[in-house]
Parts: C-alpha cells; sequence; structure tokens
C-alpha cells in the first residue's frame, strides 16, 4: 500500500513538473494567464516555467501570415463590374491585443478580409475600369494598404501588404466586353491602315515629284548638249565648206549615190542635172 502511495505522488509530481514547464520555438510567442487574467507576453524563444493548474499557456504564431479569401465583385468608377483576388501579408505585434480581439488566427483572417475588401471596394469605386487593371493598380494596392492598418493595428496586427493577384470580368458580361474591345482594336486597326496609306501617297506623290524633276533636269542637259553638238557640228561643217568645198560635194554626192543608185536601179534624169556631174565627167579634186 505504502509503495502506491509512493507511485501515485511521483506520478502526480511528475505531471506536474509536465504542466509546469513549457517551451517557445523560433517562430512562436506566448501569452500565460493566470484565471483567466493575463500575467506576461512571451517573445523570446527558450524554456519556460509556469505554475501548473493555476496558468495556462496560449501559443500564437510570430512569423509574418498571410490570407488569401475568395474572389469578391467590385464596382469600378465607370459601372464596371469586376472580380478581384487579393492577398495580404501581416504579423502578430501585440499578442495580447489580439487575443482579447480575434482569439485566434482564424478570427483574424475573417476581420481582417473583411477591413481589407471594404477599403478594396472603396479605392476601387473611385477609378475607372482601364486604371484598375493598368495604371493605378499599383497606387490602389498602396492606398488599401495604409487604410486597413489602422483596423488591423486595434487586433494587435501589423498589415504588411496587399496585393490584388488577379482581376477578371464575371462570365456574364465577358462576351460583350470582348466584342468592344475586339471592335475598339478594329477601330484603331482601320485608324493605322489610313494613316499609313496616307503617308505611302504623300511618299508616292513625292518620289514622282523627284523623278519629273529629275526627268525635266536630264532632258534640259541633253538638250544643251545636243546644242552645243549641232553648233560644233555646224563649224565643222562651215570649216569643211572653207577648206574643199569640191571635195565635200564629192562626198554628199558619192553618198547620194549609194543610197538611190543600188542593183537593178533606173533612175531617169535630164542631161543637165546636176546629179550626173561626176557621173559624165571624170572625178577632178583641184
Amino acid at each position: 500500500m505504502k509503495k502506491i502511495i509512493i507511485i501515485g505522488v511521483l506520478v502526480l509530481l511528475v505531471f506536474a513538473a509536465t504542466k509546469s514547464v513549457y517551451f517557445i520555438n523560433e517562430g512562436q510567442q506566448g501569452l500565460v494567464f493566470q484565471f483567466g487574467e493575463p500575467m506576461r507576453v512571451v517573445r523570446d524563444p527558450g524554456l519556460y516555467f509556469k505554475l501548473p493548474f493555476v496558468q495556462d499557456l496560449v501559443v500564437l504564431d510570430k512569423r509574418v501570415l498571410g490570407t488569401e479569401p475568395l474572389s469578391a465583385e467590385y464596382l469600378t468608377l465607370d459601372k464596371k463590374r469586376l472580380l478581384v483576388d487579393h492577398v495580404s501579408r501581416w504579423q502578430i505585434t501585440d499578442p495580447l491585443m489580439f487575443y482579447r480581439t480575434v482569439r485566434s488566427e482564424v478570427g483574424a483572417k475573417a476581420r481582417l478580409d473583411q477591413v481589407i475588401a471594404g477599403r478594396l471596394r472603396e479605392e476601387i469605386a473611385k477609378h475607372n475600369f482601364i486604371d484598375v487593371i493598368r495604371e493605378k493598380r499599383e497606387s490602389i494596392m498602396t492606398t488599401v494598404t495604409d487604410g486597413a492598418q489602422g483596423a488591423a493595428t486595434s487586433f494587435g496586427i501589423t498589415l504588411l501588404d496587399v496585393r490584388i493577384l488577379r482581376v477578371d470580368l464575371p462570365s456574364e458580361v465577358q462576351a460583350s466586353v470582348f466584342a468592344r474591345m475586339q471592335a475598339e482594336r478594329e477601330r484603331i486597326a482601320k485608324r493605322y491602315r489610313a494613316e499609313g496609306e496616307e503617308q505611302a501617297r504623300e511618299i508616292r506623290a513625292e518620289a514622282e515629284k523627284s523623278r519629273e524633276i529629275i526627268l525635266a533636269e536630264a532632258y534640259s542637259k541633253s538638250q544643251v548638249l545636243r546644242g552645243e553638238g549641232d553648233a560644233q557640228a555646224a563649224q565643222v561643217t562651215a570649216n569643211a565648206f572653207g577648206q574643199g568645198l569640191e571635195f565635200y560635194s564629192l562626198v554628199r554626192r558619192l553618198q547620194v549615190y549609194e543610197l538611190i543608185l543600188g542593183e537593178g536601179s533606173t533612175i531617169m534624169l535630164p542631161p543637165t542635172s546636176d546629179l550626173l556631174r561626176y557621173l559624165e565627167s571624170p572625178i577632178f579634186v583641184p
């Protein structure tokens, strides 16, 4: 009987010892409560002790956490409906405030998602559809993060970042929006084609003008050269007439004979014709 009592006492002591020792890991932080009242916050990792059966331990995460809620529908300034997926990164920086307001990570995610969705809805309603998906997206995220930080602080949370993962259109409006986008792209393409055709006509007209100018200049130069050649030829002819008139006359008549007196040719000329001058008498060159 005595041994049984001793064993029971030892078991009770061991159980009490296990209940009085706790360990905090590197990525954790703890809250120690005594009869429901907070006693201390443990932020550093290590081995700690508490009163068994009197004090309770609540362990919270100290790492950066995130939420990724389901897609929600938002309305833009130009009355376009959008499906938006967003994510947030946050960290528990006030464990006691966190435990008193949201109790757990599940409660924190639910409350934080509500706050972020409200700020996101408010901010998207200030911008047009095209700004949300392109130019203003980064500034919208910054504004939403700053706006939701105050509410997150009241939960003992520091909100690090909010990001839009995906922006899409509701399925019932996708077809009409895509049709409008296609029509807009076709209109832009037609405008570019018209501008291109206009530029092509201008280029062709300029090329045709340059061609006409070049041909006119070439013709002008050719006429000048032809005139100079004719002048030189006339000068040579004049010189020839002045130096050997009889010889020149002979050469010209021989050329005429070669043209008109072919094989089997018959020519009837009066006896007094000057053309017969070198056929009737011997050729004499003074």
